[in-house]
């Protein structure tokens, strides 16, 4: 299989979909691996090092889609990256297709077979392809919210952990699952007063006993997570629900409850977001104020520690490209129903339910598109 891995063009993005480690791996199952010059610059990774594993570099991404069997990115395509996809292309990326419909309508023409990371399931529960970029998130968002609630950006002027004679930042982590818990571990390990919030007793119970007095579980209910975040000084929103659009749990008249100068950050933004009054932005400019609220509502927060994230994501993500590469989409998917699950868009056709439900579309299930 002739495999492409162009250049994130998503803005601020410096991550890579294939390192060359990654490149070498498909290279020694007897792949073709094209990169585009410089798409791993980002990571340190330079255009000789993909060469010395195998790889050859290709000048422009317009040869990458008109070559590539399969295209292994990390953004969601971009517009004009949508517009070379074909009949029956490979795309292996992160998509977050519910809150995009116009992505969604041009994959849905495209005719490509589109593969999502965030909706690939593991035989032990859970997203594995998104873990990784989840931990990443959350515990980037403390440092993002600490940065934030400086004066200087227009925050509270509060610093997380406080100091000896004055009390730390309250911080509420809204969700409890690889998001919430990073975040909270963060801002633990900061000395802040945190308090997570989940609808799942088990997950409450698990989280109780991993921090144990250094941060507090509450139910999230619509009373205890109202006054949480008129409490707060950092909000975090670490909600998901698996391919769907996030639930707006912070609503725009709670805002005229909290501090002024808090700050709230939407790692849901992927999915739309969880706070009523969130938008995307992006590390060029990455907060804005609502009713003297800050938010940080970065799309691609990961992008920001590229190295480090590329590396993570790889290591979930390769075992699956070289079985697509090594099978053909159709027979590794059929061998793996968790992979199975990865399958959002095949031939003209909506393949996950929450995203045909959000967005409007009929529903074919991806057994169908295996048995055609």
């Amino acid at each position: 299989m002739i495999v492409g891995c162009p250049k994130e063009i998503k803005n601020h993005e410096y991550r890579v979909g294939l390192t060359p480690e990654s490149a070498g791996e498909l290279v020694a199952h007897g792949h073709s691996v094209l990169i585009e010059t410089n798409a791993g610059s980002g990571i340190g990774a330079m255009d000789e090092d993909y060469v010395a594993a195998g790889a050859i570099i290709i000048d422009t991404p317009e040869e990458i889609f008109a070559k590539a069997d399969m295209v292994v990115k990390v953004k969601e395509p971009q517009a004009g990256e949508r517009a070379m996809l074909r009949e029956g292309q490979i795309l292996y990326t992160y998509l977050h297709l519910a809150p995009d419909p116009e992505q969604t309508k041009d994959l849905v023409a495209s005719g490509a077979t589109c593969i999502a990371y965030e909706t690939v399931t593991g035989a032990g529960g859970g997203l594995p392809l998104l873990k990784p970029m989840s931990q990443v998130a959350g515990r980037m968002s403390i440092q993002a919210g600490a940065t934030a609630l400086e004066k200087s950006h227009g925050g509270r002027g509060v610093l997380l952990g406080g100091v000896p004679g004055v009390v730390p930042a309250k911080v509420a982590v809204i969700g409890g699952g690889v998001v919430g818990f990073n975040a909270a571990q963060m801002a633990v390990g900061l000395g802040a007063d945190v308090t997570i919030l989940d609808r799942s007793p088990d997950v409450l119970e698990r989280l109780s006993m991993h921090f144990e007095s250094s941060a507090k579980t509450r139910f999230s209910n619509l009373a205890n997570l109202a006054e949480c975040v008129a409490e707060a000084d950092l909000v975090i929103g670490a909600v998901l629900v698996p391919g769907a659009a996030a639930p707006k749990l912070v609503t725009r008249a709670m805002l005229s409850t909290m501090k002024p100068g808090a700050v709230m950050v939407d790692v849901a933004i992927d999915q739309g977001g969880c706070f009523e009054t969130s938008k995307a932005t992006t590390h060029a400019d990455p907060i804005y104020t609502v009713d003297g609220i800050v938010h940080y509502c970065v799309a691609n927060m990961p992008g920001g520690v590229a190295r480090t994230s590329t590396y993570a994501l790889n290591n979930v993500t390769l075992p699956h490209a070289l079985r697509i590469a090594d099978l053909g989409w159709k027979e590794a998917l059929s061998r793996d129903p968790h992979l199975a699950n990865g399958l959002n868009v095949w031939n003209h056709q909506v393949t996950y339910e929450a995203v045909a439900r959000d967005l409007g579309y009929d529903y074919t299930a991806a057994a169908a598109a295996l048995a055609a």
